[in-house]
């Protein structure tokens, strides 16, 4: 079972704030439990892309937290001018400003996992992942937390359980922001940790609602998915955006109105077809709703960590806790 706290955010506009990027990635290593080489290796990748955020971008931020499997997961946010060619940028020995070229490929190859996508005249989202256990069964997933300004808690949550083909994923927003509404969104996850992960996402929305009086309420969203036969079951309750999106298809997810603990409308579920190729992207409302991929080629197809840290970078409101999660199938 996944349950993620929230990511740090470091603005990084100047080499001064290269320091602070490194000291949030050496207190998620240790509260991780790397050893000393593992806590090297984040060092070095976290000060190559910062540095290259000070150096050659007109600022951005790292992201830095706990992924699924304990991992520990970075994320360079650019805001432009982003990579002509990202190939070319990860070779050793590719430079634009005069230094000797090997930050990204050098982080290339200290990571477990590593990928970039940019847009020229946009911007940048580069991905780095280590150690932690493997990602289980036949699902491809990451997920992004961010508190709101000045909150040291998130409201927001999310819990992605999976078994063999099924899975399940719960993101819950409880209202407001701060310790209260993490109570409400950590009460809502707690019971969908406790209910079968094949059970029907509405009555789970249900017994949630049921359990949750004595907070202050959370909207909340569920997909169950059976990578086997390649359908899912939606249930949402609340202002959660859920999305099935593919070359070909823009589907929304339907949610009923109202807030769990409070007053909610009886929910029910709805199946979907889900496609060999098709990503399902569930995101709180600290994420503007209004969103599309049309112009992004190729960012589908890229780890889904990726897509999370593009629809935070490039739709992120700012003023609230916001959760970004995306899940694909494997490849068999």
């Amino acid at each position: 079972m996944a349950a993620m706290t929230p990511f740090l955010q470091i603005r990084v506009h100047e080499a001064s704030q290269v320091g602070e990027a490194r000291r949030a990635v050496a207190r998620v290593a240790a509260r991780l439990g790397f050893d000393e080489t593992l806590a090297g290796r984040a060092a070095l990748i976290v000060t190559e892309l910062a540095s290259n955020l000070a150096r050659h971008a007109r600022g951005g931020r790292m992201l830095v937290g706990e992924g699924a499997g304990g991992a520990l997961e970075l994320l360079s946010l650019d805001d432009g001018p982003g990579m002509a060619d990202v190939s070319a940028c990860l070779r050793d020995g590719y430079s634009t400003g005069g230094t000797p070229g090997t930050g990204l490929g050098a982080a290339r190859r200290l990571a477990d996992t590593f990928s970039a996508y940019s847009i020229l005249g946009r911007g940048s989202v580069i991905y780095a992942r280590l150690g932690g256990a493997p990602l289980p069964g036949r699902f491809h997933y990451a997920g992004i937390n961010v508190a709101a300004p000045g909150e040291q808690v998130s409201g927001d949550g999310w819990t992605l359980r999976v078994e063999g083909e099924l899975a399940a994923l719960m993101v819950a927003d409880g209202l407001g922001h701060g310790p209260d509404a993490a109570v409400a969104s950590d009460t809502a996850l707690q019971i969908f940790a406790a209910a079968p992960v094949d059970a029907s996402p509405a009555l789970t929305l249900e017994r949630a609602h049921a359990g949750m009086r004595a907070t202050r309420g959370a909207a909340a969203s569920l997909v169950a998915l059976d990578a086997q036969v390649g359908r899912l079951r939606y249930a949402g309750a609340g202002n959660i955006c859920g999305r099935l999106l593919s070359g070909v298809e823009d589907r929304s997810l339907m949610s009923q109105h109202g807030t769990l603990g409070l007053q909610v409308r009886k929910t029910q579920d709805i199946e979907y077809a889900w496609g060999e190729h098709a990503v399902v992207v569930v995101h709180s409302d600290g994420i503007v709703t209004r969103w599309n991929l049309d112009d992004t080629p190729g960012l589908l197809q890229c780890e889904p960590a990726v897509l999370c840290g593009w629809l935070l970078r490039e739709h992120l409101r700012g003023r609230d806790d916001a959760t970004v999660v995306a899940l694909k199938r494997r490849a068999r």
